[in-house]
This record gives C-alpha cells, sequence and structure tokens, in this order.
C-alpha cells in the first residue's frame, strides 16, 4: 500500500511539474522593437551600442571598445504580466574584480507605481560565457497594464535581447513619456560616469538621474578613456536638441590635458548649441586622498586647472556655464567608493542628490 501511495504522488508530482511548465511557456519580443532610450544617436554600430558607427575608423581603439557597451541605454515597455524571463547576449562577456556582475553585464527592471520608477528585479547573469537567461517575477502585478524600464549592462554590450512573457500576457510600447524623452542631459565622463562600480545597472549615477529628473540622460562614460577626444565633443554637439551638457571627465585628466584641450571641446559644443548650458564638474574628493599627500595634490591640481578653464571662459564673455565643486559629492564618512575611487551605490547616490538639483533648476529655467 506504501508502495502505492508514494507512486501515486510520485506521479502526481510529474503532471503537476509537467502543467507548471506548459502555464509557464514564455513567448518572446525581441527588445529592438521597442523604444531604446540613452542613445547620442540612431546609427550606431549596434542596436544597443552608444557610438556612431562611421566613427569606428576614427576612434582611438580603447575608446571606440567601451562604445560598444551599452551604459545609460534603457528599454521602455509596458506589460500585464506578473513575470519576465529575460534572455540575452552579452558582446564580450567582461569579467572584473572591482564591480558586481550584475552591473557589469546584468540589467535591472524596475516599474512606473504611483508616478514614481520602482525597482523590481535585476537580470543576473549566467556568470562566464556571453549567453544569459534570468526569471523577474512580480507576480502583484499580473492582470494589470504597468509601464516598466530595463537598464542594459554597464560594461558589457549586447549583441540580442529578448523579453518573455507567459502566454496570455502581452509586451507593448510605452504609453507614457517617462523619463521624457526630449531635451535630453548628456553626459561625458570616465569610469566612474560608465558605472564602476554599481551593484546593478539601474544604481549608477546617470541612470539614478533618469529617475530623479523624469529625464533621459545620456551616458558618454569611457572607463580611462575621458581624454577630451574631439570626435566625442563632435558626436555630442551634432545631437539636433539637447538639454544640458555635463563634462564630467576630470578623473581621467592631468592639470596639462585639461589646460590643452578642456577649452576646446566646451567651444564645439558652444558653437553648436549657443544657450544650451553646459555644467563641469571638478575631480572628486576620493577618500584616501585624507591620508595620501601625493594623491591629494594631484587631485587640487587638476581642480586648480579646470578653474583657471572655467574663469578664462566667464572672464571672455561666456554664458550659461557653472561649474559643481566636489566638497560633499561623496559625502564626508569615506564609505562612497569600492576600492578609494570608483562609486558604490551609497557614492552615487550622493553624486547623483548633488547634481539632480542643479541639473532640475537649469532645465527648468532653459527648457
Amino acid at each position: 500500500m506504501k508502495r502505492l501511495y508514494s507512486g501515486f504522488v510520485i506521479l502526481l508530482s510529474i503532471l503537476l511539474s509537467a502543467h507548471n511548465l506548459v502555464a509557464q511557456e514564455f513567448v518572446y519580443t525581441d527588445a529592438t522593437r521597442l523604444p531604446v532610450y540613452g542613445k547620442i544617436c540612431n546609427d550606431t554600430y549596434g542596436p544597443f551600442t552608444r557610438l556612431s558607427s562611421d566613427l569606428e575608423s576614427v576612434c582611438r581603439p580603447p575608446l571606440w571598445r567601451l562604445g560598444r557597451d551599452s551604459a545609460g541605454e534603457y528599454v521602455r515597455f509596458a506589460s500585464d504580466t506578473g513575470v519576465f524571463n529575460l534572455c540575452w547576449t552579452s558582446t564580450f562577456d567582461t569579467q572584473s574584480t572591482n564591480m558586481s556582475m550584475c552591473a557589469v553585464k546584468g540589467l535591472a527592471l524596475y516599474v512606473l507605481d504611483g508616478g514614481e520608477w520602482i525597482y523590481v528585479g535585476t537580470g543576473r547573469p549566467s556568470g562566464k560565457g556571453k549567453e544569459n537567461s534570468y526569471k523577474i517575477s512580480c507576480n502583484k502585478l499580473a492582470g494589470t497594464m504597468h509601464e516598466y524600464m530595463l537598464f542594459l549592462s554597464l560594461y558589457d554590450g549586447l549583441d540580442k535581447l529578448k523579453i518573455g512573457v507567459p502566454e496570455g500576457y502581452s509586451i507593448l510600447s510605452p504609453s507614457t513619456d517617462s523619463p521624457r524623452s526630449g531635451r535630453p542631459v548628456i553626459m561625458y565622463g570616465t569610469s566612474i560616469l560608465q558605472g564602476a562600480s554599481a551593484s546593478h545597472p539601474g544604481m549608477s549615477g546617470s541612470n539614478q538621474l533618469v529617475r530623479m529628473l523624469d529625464r533621459q540622460v545620456i551616458n558618454l562614460g569611457f572607463s580611462g578613456n575621458a581624454l577630451l577626444d574631439m570626435e566625442i565633443a563632435e558626436l555630442m554637439a551634432a545631437y539636433p536638441d539637447p538639454g544640458i551638457f555635463v563634462l564630467d571627465n576630470m578623473p581621467n585628466g592631468t592639470p596639462e590635458l585639461i589646460l590643452e584641450k578642456q577649452k576646446i571641446f566646451y567651444q564645439v559644443l558652444r558653437e553648436a548649441h549657443p544657450d544650451v548650458p553646459v555644467v563641469f564638474v571638478e575631480n572628486p574628493n576620493y577618500p584616501g586622498m585624507r591620508f595620501d599627500e601625493g594623491r591629494e595634490r594631484f587631485v587640487r591640481s587638476k581642480n586648480e586647472a579646470l578653474h583657471r578653464v572655467f574663469d578664462d571662459l566667464v572672464s571672455s564673455g561666456e554664458k550659461n556655464i557653472y561649474l559643481v565643486r566636489a566638497m560633499q559629492m561623496l559625502g564626508d564618512d569615506n564609505v562612497g567608493t569600492i576600492e578609494g575611487t570608483h562609486f558604490t551605490d551609497i557614492g552615487f547616490t550622493s553624486y547623483a542628490g548633488i547634481l539632480a538639483p542643479i541639473l532640475e533648476t537649469l532645465l527648468s529655467k532653459y527648457d
């Protein structure tokens, strides 16, 4: 009798499992059929890359390689499901020793709930290898159409991205212009701007600003390569209707480079957009500066060079230019970085909190 009962239980378990597999059969939408935001132009090398395809023969190789990462980009859609199966192919299978792999080549899903963008879950990459698949459950939202935003990988690219929902549910183009797509904030900078070292893509500084400002932010952060390349200035200048330019390139610079090229880079933007605000950002005050005299001296000399450039521009009659000081950018508790340079979620939240009210004021003034 016990054997019969055990056999019945096993058979029932198999039948229930089969039923669940059928019930969870997913229908997939190619993300290229949905709006992709955070792009400086449409003619990029791939659907989720950041640089114009015609720059391949112009850019320095490391700059071009970083331009194929999808930092700052996000896909917008609406759906009535309560579970998503995300499938994506990473371009490079990037590995990192100072970043969460969820940030490097993962995804982050947010839902518009009560007028705010709220974190739902992270698409965790499979580990080593380019093929990734991860299911995110939000079953309390099932049955009602909601707006979603999926932030893409920060330090890898995506060759393919499919969003799966169970049969009977749908994925549609968004009906709400949030974050607002017009007149974006265009940011140029370093590995920190690109997103090192957030815990997942939604926590990078630029992606936090997307939600704080309810505005599209274009991330042109290039790890170790924000060297004031003029083709990047020209790419930014070519954007038809920018809201603000933010130049946050100081961590990769030297005093000599800043004095030589910062003004020229600025002038490319200004000639194309005479009235658009341009915001310069000082080099962060890294925690180690408290105990490292050489590092403190180097950072201070870079910021002094930036002030010389800024003061010269003001003296020459330039308008709509602003300088953000780094005094409280990371707070004063030395816990905002992962290894003394790159920001954690705490550091990025502090950074975005400093910039957001400044940018919001400028957007309201010049929109």
